[in-house]
């Protein structure tokens, strides 16, 4: 980044944070914070109306903005492109806004940019089947914004040891994050006690309570790192061919794999056993269960519930 790029990237992050000290500004643009005066003093003599006080730092004057700024095709794609996925990706109220910005960014866009950004659009999409848990996102984000609880029935990937997949929860959402394709709400829970994971796409009967709840001190989602509570091990052996079909389909639980002469040892790490499952059915006869044995002969039940069905 040159000098001029740089003075103008100082106006950009004033005009957004208000006040900035000089050393916050030095570390952010990686330069010395003398080199923050001189900047400072330059664009004070371009005639930007700079304010400085010490012990707080610098700040534009008030009712001072910037000039309209222009976009390259790329930073035209980057943000018309972001405006699809808002669409797509969250729920009604977001939507139109994505929708209304989009039209506005085209609208200012000069021609030659606009093709060219359209251009390159065609060559890429965003593809989302849309409409699922679509209602509970937009429930959860207006909890999340009001810290309020939120009761819902919760329908489990694996049942409880009583054979109930459908309880009730009451959760303190923290966040909402989006994995493979799913939204994920980050809470604390009622029942639990801790911190747990919930798909939307599992939320049923969602309902936001009049109870509030304050963040623990210090967390930010943006940091947060859930606990890896894979302590089982699950070994199987595979034809060879199957390691690509292995690797994407269950690669998250994936912990070590030898390559035999004729066949391929896979070693998994997952809370329970069943969580492989689906997996180990849909790779059919190509894979034999190792252990533990108890995991072994629930694939031999599925495997005489589907040949008497046959």
């Amino acid at each position: 980044m040159n000098k001029t790029e740089r003075q103008f990237a100082i106006m950009l992050e004033l005009q957004r944070s208000k006040v900035l000290r000089a050393e916050d500004l030095a570390a952010h643009f990686e330069t010395s914070v003398r080199t923050i005066y001189r900047d400072m003093q330059a664009l004070s003599e371009a005639g930007v109306p700079i304010l400085g006080s010490p012990g707080h730092g610098y700040s534009l004057m008030e009712g001072y903005f910037l000039p309209p700024i222009g976009f390259s095709a790329e930073e035209a794609v980057a943000l018309l492109m972001g405006t699809d996925m808002i669409e797509q990706r969250l729920d009604g109220d977001y939507k139109s806004a994505a929708r209304a910005a989009r039209s506005k960014i085209e609208a200012i866009l000069p021609e030659p940019i606009r093709e060219a950004s359209a251009i390159v659009r065609e060559t890429m999409q965003i593809l989302h089947p849309g409409g699922q848990g679509e209602n509970e996102l937009g429930q959860v984000r207006g909890a999340i914004l009001e810290r309020r609880k939120i009761r819902m029935l919760y329908l489990k990937k694996i049942p409880d040891s009583d054979g109930k997949r459908m309880n009730e929860r009451i959760v303190a959402p923290y966040g909402l994050v989006l994995v493979q394709g799913n939204w994920i709400m980050i809470a604390r829970c009622d029942l639990r006690q801790e911190v747990r994971h919930f798909r939307l796409s599992r939320m049923r009967d969602v309902t936001v309570l009049e109870e509030r709840y304050s963040l623990p001190h210090g967390f930010k989602l943006s940091q947060y790192r859930p606990p890896d509570d894979r302590k089982l091990h699950v070994m199987i052996r595979a034809n060879p061919e199957m390691t690509d079909k292995i690797a994407e389909t269950a690669g998250f639980y994936i912990e070590a794999a030898e390559q035999r002469e004729r066949s391929l040892l896979v070693q998994f790490r997952v809370r329970q056993p069943e969580e492989l499952l689906p997996h180990v059915l849909s790779w059919g006869g190509d894979v034999e269960v190792l252990e533990p044995e108890s995991f072994r002969n629930r694939i031999r039940e599925e495997a005489e519930k589907m040949l008497k069905r046959y």
